[in-house]
């Protein structure tokens, strides 16, 4: 079983593995590009296995675990690079959510009915 993280120290992980083994950060646009095109990939997945696209002829097996954990690297990556604290902005964007939609979810028909 592996030891929970928190988002503190992947970030904390990640600029670590950046200094030790990728020499550098890629710069900022290079990275936004790279979140992009994994965010494709993750888009490409779930459309082929929850929605109505099927798979190519010869198209590999995919891991969505793994190509969403892309993801989630490059955005550590970006956020260690423009000096964001992910604890910090994710705490506080719970807290604007919770204040400005506590109750928008519950009263939507849509979801509830």
């Amino acid at each position: 079983m592996t030891e929970d993280i928190t988002i503190r120290k992947a970030q904390a992980e990640v600029h670590e593995w950046i200094t030790k083994y990728g020499v550098r950060y890629f710069n900022e646009l290079t990275n936004m590009a790279i979140l992009t095109e994994e965010v494709g990939e993750v888009a490409r997945i779930i459309a082929r296995k929850y929605g109505d696209q099927s798979s190519k002829s010869g198209e590999s097996e995919v891991n969505l675990a793994d190509e969403l954990a892309d993801v989630l690297w490059v955005l550590i990556c970006l956020a260690n690079q423009t000096g964001v604290d992910l604890t910090e902005a994710f705490t506080k964007n719970m807290e604007k959510k919770t204040e400005r939609d506590q109750y928008r979810h519950l009263n939507n028909d849509k979801l509830t009915s």
